[in-house]
């Protein structure tokens, strides 16, 4: 007598929420295949650090097949999904290969969104993956060598002024690390580059910086900032980005070097799936997560919003991703066991910001910390997260070196070489 075909489960994306779903089901009856356009997983929230030369990419990134080797019934496959049939339960790959599916989720995370301005994408550089980090990288390095050979003080000045745009954490942490790293690291390298020559700019279009947290840690973290003499600016519109730097209201912000951390957009995945979305592009998923009229489709992560369009959205960290990724997994099994389906219920786990060393704010449950208290909690929570105990040593030293001495170790030219001055 045949034995019933093994069920088979389709993971788009090696992030925090496919790569969790995929260990999740190694003891469920299934057989399941991820699929990642990257053959790593990244640790983004440690992305910036990369960015601003204080680790190696290597240092917060995975190969997807060692952390899934000791999964036999799972296939990790190199290739990136372009469109989804959800009637024939198929999905079909870039190169034109197929893969049906019993069950399918997708967890293929955000892009930079530029709000319909894409062209400012080559002199504003998002930050989402190892290719975005390493262009900033050599960005910003590519500026410090050229201004060590520029006579004129006004292109000396814009090669020597930096701009994040955009509040929120990944703004406040670039803006942080860009103020430690110009003060206090690069300066020191160079013969004709003072300390005091940098100038770093944090420009937010609403009230006040880190809008996520209550007000009183939205002005610690901006006064925290100010000791790394950073510029906040808020209720500030930014209208333009060109090479020469940010067109505000009230004309040129002079800069060479532009980080864009104003805001993300679901992948363009989302859109293959034919369902409604929100604004950000994000799948209006049911109570389960799964798409409308489809159960066997779920969707998690950046690109879904539960609980409809009147809902707030849920923030795009790790741990919601990883929350909805276990709790497929228990519905999937429950599908199989015959049993109803739960509702999705997310156990907020707290928000924190990182701005320098030893400043950081967190927002943990009834407590609510800055300063060193913060940036201890901090790094001990992204500790635990990194996967694999090298990466855990590694991260670990790198950051204790760059606490006690203030050097960075991962400042390397990859990419573009420094122009020489006009």
């Amino acid at each position: 007598m045949a034995s019933a075909p093994e069920v088979h489960v389709v993971i788009v994306g090696g992030g925090f929420g496919g790569l969790t779903l995929a260990r999740s089901l190694r003891r469920a009856p299934v057989r399941a295949t991820l699929v990642d356009r990257s053959n790593h997983h990244l640790f983004q929230p440690l992305l910036y650090q990369v960015a601003t030369a204080g680790l190696s990419p290597g240092d917060i990134a995975l190969p997807i097949r060692s952390v899934l080797r000791d999964h036999p019934r799972t296939t990790v496959l190199l290739g990136e999904v372009t469109t989804i049939d959800v009637r024939a339960r198929r999905v079909t790959l870039a190169d034109g290969a197929s893969l049906s599916y019993d069950f399918l989720v997708v967890a293929a995370g955000a892009r930079t969104h530029y709000f319909g301005h894409d062209d400012w994408a080559q002199d504003a550089l998002g930050l989402k993956d190892v290719d975005d980090a390493l262009a900033i990288r050599d960005r910003v390095l590519c500026a410090f060598e050229a201004a060590e050979r520029e006579d004129d003080p006004v292109e000396r000045q814009r090669l020597l002024t930096f701009v994040a745009i955009g509040g929120g954490p990944t703004g406040v942490e670039m803006a942080g690390a860009f103020g430690e790293l110009s003060r206090y690291v690069l300066a020191r390298d160079f013969r004709r580059i003072r300390a005091g020559d940098t100038r770093v700019i944090l420009l937010e279009g609403g009230p006040r910086i880190l809008g996520a947290f209550d007000p009183e840690l939205s002005a610690r973290g901006a006064a925290q900032l100010a000791e790394l003499g950073v510029e906040v600016r808020t209720g500030t519109r930014v209208l333009g980005v060109d090479a020469q730097g940010v067109q505000l209201a009230s004309g040129v912000l002079p800069a060479a070097t532009v980080v864009w951390a104003a805001g993300i957009r679901a992948s363009p995945l989302a859109a293959a799936l034919g369902v409604p979305l929100d604004e950000g592009g994000r799948v209006l998923v049911e109570p389960d997560c799964s798409i409308p009229g489809h159960a066997e489709v779920f969707v998690i992560g950046d690109m879904a919003r539960v609980g409809g369009i009147a809902s707030t959205p849920l923030p795009g960290t790790a741990p919601v991703a990883m929350q909805q990724a276990r709790y497929v997994t228990r519905q999937i099994e429950r599908t199989l066991d015959g049993l109803d389906r739960e509702p999705f219920e997310y156990a907020d786990k707290g928000i924190m910001a990182t701005i320098g060393r030893s400043r950081a704010i967190a927002h943990v449950g009834p407590f609510r910390m800055s300063g060193m208290t913060a940036w201890v909690a901090w790094l001990l929570i992204h500790i635990v997260f990194l996967i694999g105990f090298r990466n855990r040593f590694v991260v670990m030293f790198e950051w204790f070196w760059s606490y006690v001495t203030y050097k960075r170790g991962a400042r390397l030219i990859t990419g573009a070489r420094p122009h020489p001055p006009r």
